[in-house]
């Protein structure tokens, strides 16, 4: 006889708001450090460091256009986020909706995919910090070897293939950088949004000189053709530009980092929505503006480096301020380290608070209040990958794993429509739905997920062709990514859910009661 499957154990609405009553984390944010949070975490990578990669690897100038791809796929998902956000202000973000909507299982999922998101995308951030640390100490007349901030794993291009090599190094710097903002982000969470703060404001402003000097210095023969000529697989053209879109779409993973931030806010079912929309729109505007810059004044085609902006600066002939933007690019991408690391850290805080995962990510300090040793787990194991990981390998496992987050978290706010219309929302997503067959379901979800999948299909589609093409390291990170994940549910996880236990108890109980 065929074993029947066992139906997905969800959490309810009740049970999320109990839970919320009784977290242990303190609530010490306001929507100044929540849009700050955001706006920390997101302005990085994306500008100091994707932005070239993806320039001249798959859309040249036409890069402009793979921004407002990204950036409007994100504010679909960021309106989602912000009504979740309005019901159900608790830490473990995009898990937390997967537990309530789809169940343990997936919600298990969820959060391993999140730790792709998070935990890994921080190794690419790093990787930039790397590249920025060495040129403003070859400036400063310390010379690092290029065997110390580069990454074990290269990618290498050959026409529209790649390939991947091994050399005897590691980037030591990207990974000391990584310890570094561990330790800070132990000693407490209003101390480390202080110093967030302030880190924000100064490279905000670095960019803002940048802008404001190199739009005097830009070559509009370097806008032309503005669409590369198409060369095979997602190498320029129109398929460049939503390939690009995919790589960069990583870099606005920070306004998610706001959700994660629930449990700590003082009024999170007013301000987490704010911080959410807020910092997504923030960021596109200074995306795009610096990246208009940034291709106006060096050609596109010697971008695909770890540190754009340097180049730029080089080019402007101006030390002072290739000081200035190098300096800000390397105390502004710890900041985005801050935001990365806070986020995972609060995820795994929830998991385990849930059983899911070991309970040392749950350990608070006695003194900060903080899971302390679980950051200092989760920074070993992101120092390492930044050693030994490429970004360009980096930069697609989180855009991965970032859109199926964001797909997820979008038929989220469509199940809690339909099964718990009752409950009072801060906030709505816009312009309404329609109804299919009895089911509510909304323009701004719906449209949240379609472009998740765009997102999704460039990567999927070249990890296959790289697999058929002799590469098969990517693809071969994938799935050991996803079997680990699977194995820690497995043989941990599924033992030890507190949800699947209290249920097993109410089991055995009911007949004895009875």
């Amino acid at each position: 006889m065929k074993r029947a499957r066992r139906p997905q154990l969800r959490k309810s609405l009740a049970r999320i708001e109990h839970e919320n009553t009784r977290q242990r984390l303190k609530k010490t944010l306001g929507p100044w450090q929540l849009t700050m949070l955001g706006v920390g975490s997101t302005i990085g990578a994306g500008i100091y460091v994707m932005t070239g990669t993806a320039a001249a690897n798959y859309a040249g100038p036409s890069i402009l256009l793979s921004f407002v791809v990204a950036g409007i796929a994100c504010l679909f998902t960021a309106l989602s986020y912000a009504e979740l956000a309005s019901v159900m202000p608790v830490s473990g973000s995009a898990y937390t909706y997967a537990y309530v909507s789809m169940g343990e299982e997936w919600a298990w999922a969820v959060g391993w995919l999140l730790l792709m998101e998070y935990g890994i995308s921080c190794a690419g951030v790093a990787a930039g910090f790397s590249g920025y640390a060495a040129s403003l100490l070859e400036d400063l007349g310390v010379h690092v070897p290029a065997a110390l901030h580069s990454t074990t794993l290269e990618v290498v291009y050959q026409g529209a293939n790649r390939h991947m090599e091994a050399h005897w190094q590691c980037d030591l710097l990207g990974a000391m950088s990584i310890l570094v903002v561990t330790s800070l982000l132990i000693l407490g969470v209003r101390e480390s949004f202080k110093i967030n703060s302030l880190i924000v404001v100064l490279k905000v402003g670095v960019l803002a000189v940048f802008v404001a000097l190199g739009i005097w210095q830009m070559h509009p023969a370097y806008w032309t053709p503005f669409i590369p000529p198409y060369q095979g697989g997602f190498r320029y053209g129109v398929p460049g530009i939503f390939r690009a879109a995919s790589v960069i779409f990583f870099a606005y993973v920070g306004f998610e980092a706001v959700s994660t931030a629930a449990a700590e806010a003082r009024n999170p079912k007013r301000d987490v929505p704010v911080g959410i929309v807020l910092s997504l729109l923030i960021c596109t505007g200074v995306y795009m503006v610096v990246a208009a810059v940034l291709i106006g004044v060096v050609p596109w085609q010697l971008l695909d480096v770890a540190d754009p902006l340097a180049i730029a600066v080089n080019a402007m002939h101006q030390p002072w301020l290739a000081l200035f933007v190098k300096i800000g690019a390397v105390v502004g991408l710890c900041s985005v380290l801050m935001g990365l690391l806070y986020a995972q850290s609060r995820i795994f805080f929830a998991m385990a608070e849930d059983g899911l995962l070991f309970s040392v990510f749950a350990h608070l300090h006695r003194r900060y209040q903080t899971p302390w040793i679980g950051s200092i787990l989760l920074g070993c194991v992101v120092a390492l990958a930044t050693a030994v990981l490429p970004i360009d390998i980096i930069g697609d496992l989180v855009s991965l794993g970032t859109a199926t987050a964001f797909g997820i978290v979008c038929f989220t706010v469509i199940w809690m429509r339909n099964t718990a219309p009752e409950y009072k929302r801060a906030f709505v997503v816009p312009f309404g739905g329609f109804v299919l067959r009895g089911v509510w379901v909304g323009y701004v979800p719906l449209l949240g997920m379609l472009f998740c999948a765009f997102m999704v299909a460039p990567l999927c589609w070249e990890l296959v062709l790289a697999f058929m093409g002799g590469d098969p390291v990517p693809a071969l990170l994938l799935a050991a990514y996803a079997l680990c994940g699977w194995g820690c549910y497995r043989f941990y996880g599924r033992q030890h859910s507190r949800l699947r236990r209290e249920q097993h108890s109410t089991l055995v109980s009911a007949p004895l009661s009875h």
